[in-house]
């Protein structure tokens, strides 16, 4: 057993915030198919309170971001396709090749869900493929199975619901998106042949799987290893581990509140700790959905806040807001914001605004608030600010 290499808790957070693109100042050239690559994937959301979760998490890494060139990508340049991680995202069409064994173990799941029991049945399912074959590209609007039952939250009508699993095993792929609704076509047809036929084992499929999660983590437990995609197995990540013993490095990494934990890391990984820098001081609004929240253990563990998503919370029982961003300042989250674009009046809208306990709000922060705001405003494309609270910070 070879000693752990020990990583200290701020070294642990540069490391990570280095690796997730949130070091550096998010300007230059602008390649939102590099950071896609880098990240892995960017997860896709409905909710459009500012900007959606997909663009603001591009635009947090590249402010000269807009939201048209993630459409180009997936409509014109097929250089990325949509499936899903932990949740509906955007991934780089060539890990498509990694992909293909995701495909197969999302159509087990759902195969066993009570939940696409409704869905319609082989002939039915063979009717839409047939559609699509003969009309080209089509969204759930051409059709019109109706729900049965009493209507639920997430009930979905039984075409939807053929639709997705098509989508989900790999049949169908999206083609498109009209505003936010999803375009089906045929997969053959949107992705590229060669990267479709190409035959990876599944063995090597994992391989890459969580050696790629781990390039892109800096280091990482084995639960945190198999969370990044959420495309393995718990016991397949841990025969990846053996198998691969040799090659990781064992550390020890220092939490926000003086603990530690044990996690693992490729061979390079002291070479990336001399290289980290610290980042700059600018403050940064951050999505809820972005990659470097979205493991709340993790984010617990290395920087200390507590942050959960309150959207499907009853407005009564919310301790935060409907739609609260995390406010990122250095390395250490220093606040959270609730703020709103208002597109018919042309500005954004400051509803809340809470600091961290032990972060002082000077004069200095309060301005890089300011300036970031006016920034995400022309993200959002308005183009006046309105506080309506106070712009003393409430303590969280």
């Amino acid at each position: 057993m070879r000693t752990p290499l020990r990583i200290g808790n701020r070294d642990a957070r540069r490391l990570w915030l280095a690796v997730q693109g949130l070091s550096a100042p998010p300007t230059g050239p602008l390649d939102t198919l590099d950071i896609i690559r880098r990240l892995g994937f960017v997860q896709l959301d409905t909710i459009q309170v500012v900007s959606r979760a997909h663009h603001h998490i591009l635009w947090s890494r590249n402010q000269n971001y807009r939201e048209p060139a993630l459409d180009r990508l997936l409509a014109r340049d097929r250089a990325v396709f949509e499936h899903f991680t932990h949740d509906a995202s955007v991934l780089p069409m060539e890990f498509l090749p990694m992909w293909e064994r995701q495909f197969r173990r999302m159509k087990a799941q759902l195969d066993r869900s009570s939940w696409y029991a409704g869905m319609l049945d082989a002939t039915g399912r063979a009717a839409i493929r047939q559609r699509i074959v003969d009309e080209g590209p089509l969204s759930t609007h051409a059709f019109d199975t109706q729900m049965r039952g009493q209507k639920q939250m997430w009930q979905r009508p039984p075409h939807k619901l053929a639709l997705d699993y098509m989508w989900y095993s790999g049949d169908l792929a999206t083609c498109h998106r009209d505003g936010f609704t999803k375009v089906y076509d045929l997969a053959e047809r949107v992705f590229p042949a060669e990267l479709h036929a190409r035959q990876i084992d599944d063995l090597a499929q994992i391989d890459w799987l969580c050696g790629a999660a781990l390039e892109r983590m800096g280091f990482g437990s084995l639960s945190e290893i198999r969370k990044f995609w959420d495309a393995t197995e718990v016991a397949e990540v841990k025969a990846w581990a053996d198998r691969n013993g040799d090659a990781l490095v064992p550390v020890e990494v220092e939490t926000s509140d003086g603990g530690w934990f044990k996690a693992i890391a490729l061979p390079d990984i002291e070479a990336r700790l001399a290289a980290c820098r610290p980042p700059g001081a600018r403050l940064r609004i951050l999505n809820p959905f972005d990659p470097v929240i979205r493991d709340r253990v993790r984010l617990t563990r290395l920087f200390g806040f507590d942050y959960r998503v309150e959207m499907f919370v009853p407005a009564a029982d919310r301790r935060w807001g409907y739609y609260v961003f995390p406010l990122l300042q250095g390395d250490r989250f220093v606040g959270r914001l609730e703020t709103k674009a208002v597109r018919a009046n042309g500005r954004l809208e400051v509803l809340n605004l809470w600091v961290e306990p032990g972060i002082r709000w000077t004069a200095n922060r309060a301005s890089r608030l300011d300036a970031e705001l006016a920034r995400f405003a022309r993200l959002a494309g308005v183009d006046s600010i309105q506080w309506q609270c106070s712009q003393t910070p409430t303590p969280a």
